[in-house]
């Protein structure tokens, strides 16, 4: 289903067009402030109080989101005319039935929020059903089945993740024998809900990893149109992103098979948005990871690099707006760490840290800290892509979160 919007309401009024987001961390914080700039009512969820999109929010509300009654409940007294998935960790079974009764427009849509909320739906989608290049795969609901994959299909080394984690949460890289019910464990640990299953991939050995944003938009004809922004670039850690720059210089043929990847998997999940996809290239080869039908924390390198950026993107796409994806400059962007397990923070440094030329700094205002939470980025631009990363990590590195006693 589209929606080709020829008016937007006012705010507050009889008259407003009414955005819920399920997840309103740093990401959904940005999706929040783009739909406030065109005047969206906007109205914040996550499962902790004073997450950074709430703190913006015209509304907010604190629930389990994978609760399917109180997910329900509250969209039914909301009656907001989108529902925005941010996370993974939803009622999407219940989203769907909210989509089939007409009750509300979820974004993209409500089958593709149940099939990307976790690995296994995605990963056989796209493999299974697209016939798209991915590595080789076994899902495992135990730690013996998991050494029986390894030993009879897969092989060292490896990758192990949760079905259903965020941000690189329970992932890990496999060498031999001595690893594998540590990374059993980590999973266990990192993931959101599905626990006690797995997805453990065949390594490949590629030069590079990119996410292609894919935008599925309403071009003048009301027809949905697709665009691409420039590759993205990044480095994880653990499956976390650490930094990222745009754009990646790409083989043509390696592109054009990027693209045509995107589009395939994009193109069967429907609707309207951004997606993040992530894909593994050697060369001009190119191999399907994963997609999140959302804006991609790797894409927050666009806040300096496009004239419209990601979260930008995603609110016009959703509301049938057009859509520019053209680049500014390339840039950068590096990750601030909490570096503390804290209940506040101050952020020291940041003076140092905007005196570094060409750059920017952003802090997401969670209100607790985690050592390996992300609580910042640092953005930077240069003509030349690899002195923006330089720069971009030189700022984020000057500034000093410290516990508040």
């Amino acid at each position: 289903m589209t929606t080709y919007n020829k008016t937007l309401g006012t705010p507050l009024s009889p008259a407003a067009t009414r955005v819920m987001l399920l997840g309103s961390g740093e990401l959904g914080k940005e999706v929040l402030i783009a739909l406030q700039r065109l005047g969206v009512e906007t109205i914040a969820v996550d499962r902790y109080e004073n997450a950074p999109g709430q703190q913006v929010a015209h509304h907010a509300h604190t629930i389990t989101m994978s609760d399917p009654v109180a997910l329900r409940a509250l969209i039914e007294r909301e009656k907001p005319g989108l529902v925005v998935p941010e996370i993974e960790a939803l009622a999407t079974s219940e989203l769907q039935a909210l989509e089939a009764e007409g009750v509300v427009r979820v974004i993209p849509t409500a089958r593709a929020a149940r099939l990307t909320m976790d690995r296994e739906g995605i990963r056989r989608l796209a493999a299974e059903t697209l016939g798209l290049p991915t590595s080789p795969y076994v899902f495992c609901d135990s730690l013996e089945e998991l050494q029986a994959a390894i030993d009879g299909k897969i092989g060292y080394p490896c990758i192990v993740k949760p079905v259903m984690s965020s941000s690189g949460k329970g992932q890990s890289k496999i060498d031999g024998p001595a690893d594998v019910k540590t990374a059993w464990d980590y999973a266990m640990a990192g993931g959101r809900v599905s626990h006690g299953r797995v997805i453990v991939e065949g390594f490949i050995d590629f030069d590079y990893e990119i996410t292609l944003l894919t935008v599925r938009s309403l071009g003048a004809n009301g027809a949905v149109q697709t665009s691409f922004c420039a590759p993205i670039g990044h480095v994880q850690v653990k499956g976390d992103y650490v930094e990222s720059w745009q754009p990646m210089r790409m083989d043509p043929a390696a592109l054009a098979s990027a693209e045509r990847i995107a589009k395939a998997v994009t193109d069967d999940l429907g609707g309207q948005g951004l997606f993040g996809v992530e894909l593994f290239v050697k060369g001009a080869d190119v191999w399907f990871s994963e997609v999140s039908p959302r804006p991609h924390d790797t894409g927050m390198v666009t806040m300096i690099t496009q004239w419209q950026n990601e979260f930008e993107l995603h609110a016009r796409a959703i509301l049938g707006l057009p859509v520019d994806v053209s680049l500014k400059s390339p840039g950068a962007s590096a990750v601030i760490y909490g570096g503390v397990d804290a209940r506040a923070l101050r952020f020291d440094g940041l003076a140092d840290a905007m005196r570094v030329p060409q750059t920017e700094v952003r802090l997401f205002g969670k209100p607790e800290s985690f050592v390996k939470r992300r609580m910042g980025v640092a953005l930077a631009h240069d003509a030349d892509v690899e002195r923006a990363r330089v720069l971009a990590k030189e700022a984020a590195g000057k500034v000093t979160p410290k516990a508040v006693d």
